[in-house]
């Protein structure tokens, strides 16, 4: 081959080449969210004891996928027990929830980005409904969203192959240096009363995987939502290698 054709070959390569990185999206870049919030008293209510329905919830126009899977995860959190339907919107349940309410019921469902990095979309879930009784019911939730893969992860999709039992095994050292930091550890009755347990609240940040408990879980109500954190050094062959902060 002349050397001529070698440099036409090297050049298209490198044109090609310069064209998919400018066609492949930026996951570096945040992705842009509008946010969607509102509240709303039961129709023909004035005073202070009105029912009230409050959310604030985010859509992401270059992802709108996205916007669907947060309000399936919002209307989820809406359950006051396992088999309970939940409604097929968010304004359905909004109507729902005000026509059955009584005085000083409420509830409030928020979506809000917690992080972004490497491709993920680290969005946090928090709800409150409150029927009148000593004190209400606080729920919380993660969605790990990969824009490279256009789905939320499991913990699953986290880990590798067989490393379950390996990664429950670290959040206890987690848990066990929570104890010692609030110096919860020197009170027996505690550290036998509110033993460690999983969750299924995980969150991929940035600064280290967040185990976030629901209330009256390992701590009681006062407490509130306990989060853990495990560093990912304590991670290394737990989680896939291309989870971990600034190897996308």
């Amino acid at each position: 081959m002349s050397l001529f054709k070698i440099a036409s070959v090297a050049a298209i390569a490198l044109t090609l080449g310069a064209c998919q990185s400018l066609f492949q999206p930026n996951y570096r870049t945040p992705l842009e969210t509008t946010r969607d919030a509102s509240e709303q008293l039961k129709q023909g209510c004035a005073g202070q004891d009105c029912p009230l329905v409050n959310i604030d919830t985010l859509h992401f126009p270059a992802e709108p996928a996205l916007d669907g899977i947060i309000e399936k995860r919002l209307l989820q959190m809406t359950r006051t027990s396992p088999e309970a339907p939940v409604a097929p919107t968010l304004a359905a349940y909004r109507e729902e929830f005000l026509q059955s309410a009584g005085p000083r019921n409420s509830s409030y469902l928020q979506a809000k980005v917690r992080e972004q990095h490497d491709g993920l979309v680290i969005v946090e879930l928090s709800s409150y409904l409150d029927t009148g009784g000593a004190h209400g019911t606080p729920g919380r939730g993660f969605i790990n969203y990969s824009r490279q893969q256009h789905k939320v992860l499991t913990l699953s999709d986290m880990l590798v192959p067989g490393q379950e039992d390996a990664f429950w095994k670290a959040a206890q050292v987690a848990h066990n240096s929570w104890l010692i930091s609030t110096k919860l550890d020197q009170e027996p009755e505690f550290v036998k009363s509110w033993p460690f347990q999983k969750t299924q609240n995980v969150a991929l940040t940035y600064g280290g995987v967040i185990l976030k408990y629901e209330t009256s879980s390992i701590a009681p109500y006062a407490l509130g939502h306990v989060e853990l954190k495990i560093p990912y050094p304590r991670l290394n062959g737990i989680i896939k290698p291309e989870l971990f902060p600034g190897r996308n």
